[in-house]
This record gives structure tokens, sequence and C-alpha cells, in this order.
């Protein structure tokens, strides 16, 4: 799969709310309530990232979660980061 250019990912970030382009990946940080709402989150993302056979990085804190998506056998961004944020800002 191609990796996107510099140009192509700042397109596509202008119709993502709240990613952010780092290192080769975009993130996004979520805040819920509490641990129980971000584990169910998580969990949603995860049957998500499984439907579509692509995976995030998963990181979590309490009630906070962050998301960080590339494609790593691409050693860069793909349509399919975009295409898997997208997905998940629609939770």
């Amino acid at each position: 799969m191609k990796t996107l250019d510099t140009e192509i990912i700042k397109e596509e970030l202008k119709n993502l709310t709240n990613w952010e382009y780092r290192s080769n990946a975009i993130e996004r940080h979520f805040t819920f309530k509490n641990f129980s709402q971000a584990l169910a989150f998580i969990v949603q993302v995860g049957v998500l990232s499984e439907k579509k056979n692509h995976h995030p990085e998963l990181t979590n804190c309490y009630n906070k979660v962050t998301i960080r998506l590339t494609t790593h056998d691409a050693n860069g961004l793909t349509i399919k980061d975009f295409d898997l944020a997208k997905a998940i800002n629609e939770l």
C-alpha cells in the first residue's frame, strides 16, 4: 500500500475533527467520565479495527485514551489510517 505525501495528509486532516499529525502518524486524545466508559470505547474501537483489519496503537490511563494510527507495513500513513480515523469519530 502506498504511503501518502504531506499535501494529501494535510487535506485528509481537514476532514477529521481533533486528529493531529505527529511523527509519521495521526493521533487523537479522548477523555471520558470514568475508566469504565474509556474501556467500553476501547472495546468498540477494537471491534471496528478487526472489521477493517487495521489496528491502532491504543493507550489508556484511567479515563483517558490516546489512539495513534499509522500503517506499519507501509512505514507511514495510508488511506487506511484516515478511513479508520473517520470510523472512530463516528463511534
